[in-house]
């Protein structure tokens, strides 16, 4: 995963244990107060939520441990690889988009990060500039022309 990736999910790993722990021990400790907790709607909840927190908090732990951090911008060449910026013409609609090859984890297509496993990404890695990539994608057949490939 990139370091930007790597410190995203640092980030809510302490949220989580900081912040989200402690609200919700706070709210199933309020519950309680309540009395019978087989029919306390808000107990059930807050432990569903503390069940979420703490399943989260062992995955993200997981991750974290298994994760080998590469940083594109000690990366070089003219091939799209992990951590490329990647600049593409569509053939059909002449439409520009530009995607960052990232993990699986980073990955929001909304801001142009697309994973590694993803079929673009899979299309475009090891092509480079001037390359036109036939990617079979969910909404069908595409085709890019890649005009840059960067690592920024």
């Amino acid at each position: 995963m990139t370091a930007e990736g790597h410190d995203a999910l640092e980030a809510e790993l302490k949220q989580l244990k900081s912040v989200e722990r402690h609200a919700v021990i706070k709210a199933i400790s309020e519950a309680r107060e309540h009395g019978d907790l087989s029919e306390n709607a808000e107990y059930h909840a807050a432990k569903e939520k503390q069940s979420f927190i703490e399943g989260r908090v062992i995955e993200l732990e997981a991750m974290l441990g298994l994760a080998e951090v590469i940083d594109p911008k000690t990366l070089s060449g003219s091939t799209v690889k992990f951590g490329a910026t990647v600049t593409v013409i569509d053939e059909d609609t002449e439409k520009e988009a530009v995607y960052k090859i990232v993990g699986d984890q980073e990955a929001d297509v909304a801001l142009g990060k697309i994973s590694i496993s993803s079929p673009i990404a899979r299309g475009l890695i090891g092509k480079g500039e001037g390359d036109v990539v036939e990617v079979n994608t969910p909404g069908g057949g595409r085709s890019w022309e890649i005009m840059k490939v960067a690592f920024k």
